[in-house]
């Protein structure tokens, strides 16, 4: 059925609005996922702990249960000040928003993608905001982002009026490089991560993994004692994916985990063959000088 002029929804996605309109039923459904083995970040120890709490950080270190170990997740808490938060939603809401799926608004700078045709081209990316500037400037202060290079910058908004969420789903591998990065504003939220079993061939462009310790392993599931994993992204933090948890794992945010309005900054770079020196540079070095560019 045809929403465009009613929300931003496509497909299976809903928001309050469609499902209001035509009856619709979420996709998403969180008591089920609830039924299952899942367990809490602590960003403090960096271990998994038993259970649904994602604020299970906030007993450090007087933790209880059952802890797991998962590589993939680093959390800095407070990577920008209450002052600098301020500016930085004053200055994006200045600018327009446009409606997207699952009742989210978004502001995207960056390359013109086709991930079923595999075509990368400039389109009308033009850099970033200036008053977005000092937020990459800052990435170099972590060692884990050493020689990050963003090459698409896009807000997010949900707000819990419009049943705001974003379903399963693991970032594109035929583009976007390792480390998946996301700056929270206004409010806390939970990242929640399901392993991806995988639904047709070659999901998210998984073929161009380019390292093959993190390709599928058999029965399409992860080999982990955990169905579930809870991230909680505290206000002003930075959150970074990567390896397995890049890989291997579908990360959604739940329509529950929206209490009020929560606006986030993803940061994504380009796999390795867009770099200088990969195979594919002649069709990204444009792009990469145009990345460079503030506005």
């Amino acid at each position: 059925m045809d929403r465009s002029k009613l929300c931003g929804c496509k497909g299976i996605r809903t928001c309050f609005v469609c499902e209001k309109e035509f009856n619709l039923t979420p996709t998403i459904n969180s008591e089920s996922l609830k039924k299952l083995s899942n367990a809490s970040y602590c960003s403090y120890c960096n271990l998994l702990w038993s259970g649904w709490n994602a604020y299970e950080y906030k007993n450090h270190p007087n933790h209880t249960g059952t802890s797991y170990y998962l590589d993939g997740i680093f959390i800095e808490h407070e990577f920008i000040t209450e002052e600098e938060e301020t500016m930085l939603m004053k200055n994006l809401d200045t600018m327009p928003w446009d409606v997207s799926q699952s009742g989210r608004r978004k502001q995207n700078f960056g390359p013109k993608c086709n991930f079923k045709k595999r075509r990368l081209s400039m389109g009308n990316f033009n850099g970033f905001p200036l008053s977005t500037k000092f937020v990459q400037d800052r990435f170099d202060k972590i060692p884990i982002m050493k020689n990050y290079f963003t090459i698409e910058q896009c807000s997010l908004e949900y707000r819990p009026e419009m049943g705001a969420s974003i379903d399963p789903h693991v970032d594109d591998c035929w583009i976007w490089g390792e480390r998946i990065i996301t700056l929270s504003l206004q409010s806390d939220t939970v990242l929640t991560l399901t392993p991806h079993n995988i639904k047709y061939s070659n999901q998210y462009n998984i073929d161009y993994i380019p390292n093959t310790k993190y390709l599928p392993i058999p029965v399409n599931r992860v080999n982990y004692p955990i169905d579930v994993v809870r991230i909680l992204m505290p206000r002003r933090s930075l959150l970074v994916l990567y390896g397995n948890l890049r890989y291997l794992w579908e990360h959604c945010i739940l329509r529950e985990d929206i209490r009020e309005r929560r606006v986030c900054i993803a940061y994504r770079e380009f796999t390795p063959s867009y770099l200088k020196g990969g195979e594919k540079y002649t069709e990204s070095c444009d792009i990469l000088e145009k990345a460079k560019c503030f506005w």
